[in-house]
């Protein structure tokens, strides 16, 4: 059994009260990641669990990189999404090379929206790519679902598709700018639904660093949940990534977090924050596999120079609010 199901079993036996203590009050109680193995460099890590079993991870680089794993503990490197780069990439990047992918699976096939971007600027677009299996070299890219450039006050960059329970599927993205944004995509396509353009705020920074990106939206008990990355990436051991969670009563907001505050006004609960050698932690989605759920995010490792690499914890919801562990 490894480390995170043990975990996660000696949690179960504990009343709601222990566990509420269990909440991290400074960035030292954050827990550290579960044990993973292998191929664990990464970053913008999204995963899933295949019908037979197996982990199919997808991240930033190159033409979306790939890890694929047996047991969610031992990681093994794959080849690429694409095999030949959409040609349109490069309107969007001199690279080029895709960022942040979203994997999932719906009407019998596999999606995985990503984002193309030249870094430091808001001329990006997110891209989206279907596959019957998932598998790396399967996947048919489908072109642009939403572009931003140097006029826009947003930046379409860190997709991520939620589908509701009434079947309506909506794709939050954003990064620094304006903060976080969401439309709403036509199942059939995959892309903007046409008879509703509007373009939803659901979280800022108006004041000070316009650091907030790479969401993530889910649905538990009836409440609505924004994950979301603030401060800065990509710094190795300098980075100040963590993240954040707010819960709505509508999937298109208000979030706010546990004190109440808005997130379009600088709110969010924290998740994860840097502890000890554990640096930067974000980038993250929400997995939910046969023992919970899990965030699935990287971190910089201080005693590997900062390299990033993969980090996994199970989730606790007994509070009303997602806690590591």
């Amino acid at each position: 059994m490894s480390r995170i199901l043990r975990k996660r079993t000696a949690l179960l036996a504990l009343p709601t009260a222990a566990l509420l203590a269990l909440m991290p009050t400074t960035a030292s109680a954050y827990p550290n990641p579960g044990r993973v193995t292998g191929s664990v460099v990464t970053h913008d890590p999204s995963m899933i669990r295949t019908s037979s079993g197996q982990y199919l991870l997808y991240a930033t680089g190159g033409g979306i990189a790939n890890k694929t794993s047996g047991d969610r503990t031992a990681f093994s490197a794959g080849a690429d999404a694409f095999s030949s780069r959409p040609s349109w990439w490069r309107t969007y990047s001199s690279v080029p090379e895709a960022w942040a992918p979203d994997i999932s699976y719906h009407g019998g096939k596999y999606l995985m929206y990503y984002s193309v971007s030249k870094f430091g600027s808001n001329t990006s677009a997110i891209g989206l790519a279907t596959s019957s299996t998932g598998q790396p070299g399967s996947w048919t890219d489908q072109g642009t679902v939403y572009t931003s450039g140097s006029s826009s006050d947003f930046n379409a960059i860190d997709p991520n598709l939620f589908v509701d329970d009434d079947g309506t599927w909506w794709l939050s993205f954003g990064s620094w700018w304006t903060g976080i944004k969401m439309i709403q995509v036509n199942p059939s396509t995959g892309k903007q639904l046409s008879s509703n353009t509007t373009r939803y705020s659901l979280a800022s920074r108006p004041s000070g660093t316009k650091a907030v990106e790479a969401p993530f939206i889910v649905k538990r008990g009836g409440s609505y949940y924004l994950f979301a990355s603030y401060d800065t990436c990509c710094a190795g051991t300098s980075s100040t990534y963590k993240v954040k969670v707010g819960r709505a009563d509508s999937v298109t907001g208000p979030y706010r977090d546990k004190n109440g505050v808005s997130m379009m006004n600088n709110g969010g609960t924290p998740v994860l924050e840097s502890h000890g050698s554990i640096i930067g932690p974000g980038g993250q989605s929400i997995m939910n596999d046969v023992d919970g759920d899990l965030i699935v995010y990287h971190y910089y490792d201080g005693n590997d120079n900062g390299t990033p690499k993969l980090g996994i914890n199970l989730l606790n919801w007994s509070s009303g609010w997602p806690v590591a562990y």
